[in-house]
């Protein structure tokens, strides 16, 4: 199991997310950018929006996803 902050999968907040592979680490950051978004933080929501800018340059989007997955295997089991 592996531990990234929300701030580290592009986010706004130190929460921990705890996942055993990178699918599951995206999915627990995705569900919380969705709470995040229901609650309208401001801060969230600006983080929001730099990776909707970035989602509009498939190559990019690409490029930073591959970026965060090599960041993920390079932590250590927790």
């Amino acid at each position: 199991m592996k531990i990234m902050t929300c701030k580290q999968l592009g986010g706004a907040c130190d929460l921990e997310f705890r996942a055993d592979t990178f699918e599951e680490m995206a999915e627990l950051s995705k569900q919380h950018g969705m709470d995040m978004h229901k609650a309208q933080d401001s801060a969230h929501l600006e983080a929001m929006q730099k990776i909707a800018e970035l989602m509009k340059n498939p190559e990019e989007m690409s490029n930073w996803q591959e970026s965060k997955r090599k960041e993920f295997e390079a932590l250590p089991e927790a």
